[in-house]
């Protein structure tokens, strides 16, 4: 065993995305680096094959299928020298209410896979806390390792220094973000002064401009390129999805100083810690009244960009790898460039 570990991630969804920006973050942050050697393997999705590879730990960060089963035992077999441990990106209680007929089946194969692993990682304590109800690990292999990228750059955001009028939504068009949820809310507003900006790509595009209409209040803002300019030109944040295995939008809005209205569904109960607000998506009546509640608040000074969260959430995300690394390996933790001993 090397002082730092050799950590292998498997990556299947290379797309645009939250996972994808969390791998990203791994690999280029400093203080990553210096608690372990990160390598990136790319795979076809179902199709993990038994590869050996010389490292101490392997970390799944792949979609769990019926499909994928076998290759997962394949993987184990080949590599029974390193530990395993998957990251758990997807699923939720939300994803599993929404999406899943079946819920016996779905949990036996989330159970029957989680079993291969040595560890399993959920992203959120709202997702851990699912995963423990439902009994679908050993609870003596789950941590929890809530999900980071790097927000310096939001914490140079401009503040909100007037009332609030812009409300925003930031993420992909899909039914999962509850999009089309907030649009119906927003046009029960009678104020002709408030609007609503939406940023990102998607499917759902035509369906949520259908039910935009003519409102020449509800902007479609695309692909934000720079999103710190997408959060600076926004007052509050809205989050309203139907399930989210924790929601980077939330603390990215927090970082940057904006108001984060989140869904109280799976990981978004955690960003409650950090100063979300909780937002009743109970109906579209509910919606709507926690807008008008946002809009009739004064705000006395301006919301500043939040260094200090944008700090301890980074130093949240390099401990948390950093103490799961020696369970898993029993390696003592090196003490990040934060300063901040990671040492269990």
């Amino acid at each position: 065993m090397h002082n730092r570990p050799r950590i292998v991630h498997l990556i299947d969804d290379t797309t645009a995305g939250g996972v994808m920006r969390v791998l990203e973050h791994i690999k280029t942050s400093p203080d990553m680096a210096e608690i372990a050697d990160h390598q990136f393997v790319q795979v076809q999705r179902g199709r993990v094959s038994g590869r050996h590879y010389d490292c101490d730990v392997i970390v799944s960060h792949l979609a769990v299928s019926w499909r994928s089963l076998p290759m997962f035992l394949a993987l184990k077999l080949a590599n029974s020298g390193a530990k395993l441990a998957h990251v758990e990106h997807s699923y939720t209680a939300g994803f599993v209410a929404h999406n899943v007929p079946n819920k016996t089946r779905f949990h036996a194969l989330l159970k029957t896979t989680f079993a291969i692993f040595d560890a399993v990682v959920a992203v959120s304590d709202g997702q851990a806390e699912w995963i423990r109800r439902e009994k679908l690990c050993d609870a003596a292999k789950l941590s929890v390792i809530r999900s980071c990228v790097d927000l310096s750059a939001f914490q140079n955001a401009q503040p909100v220094s007037n009332r609030p009028r812009v409300f925003g939504a930031i993420g992909r068009l899909d039914r999962q973000k509850g999009f089309d949820t907030l649009i119906k809310a927003f046009r029960a507003i009678s104020d002709p002064s408030v609007q609503l900006r939406i940023f990102g790509e998607g499917e759902e595009y035509e369906y949520l401009a259908s039910l935009a209409a003519d409102d020449p209040r509800i902007h479609f803002d695309g692909f934000a390129t720079n999103p710190v300019q997408a959060y600076e030109a926004v007052d509050v944040v809205i989050i309203p999805s139907r399930w989210e295995a924790y929601g980077l939008v939330a603390i990215e809005a927090l970082v940057a100083g904006r108001t984060a209205l989140c869904a109280s569904v799976d990981g978004l109960r955690d960003h409650m810690e950090y100063g979300g607000q909780p937002l009743d998506t109970a109906s579209v009546s509910a919606l709507t009244k926690a807008m008008e509640d946002v809009l009739a608040t004064d705000v006395t000074k301006p919301q500043s960009a939040n260094s200090d969260l944008e700090h301890q959430l980074q130093n949240s995300f390099v401990t948390g790898w950093a103490r799961f690394l020696d369970t898993v390996t029993g390696v003592q933790g090196i003490e990040p460039r934060t300063g901040l001993s990671v040492k269990t």
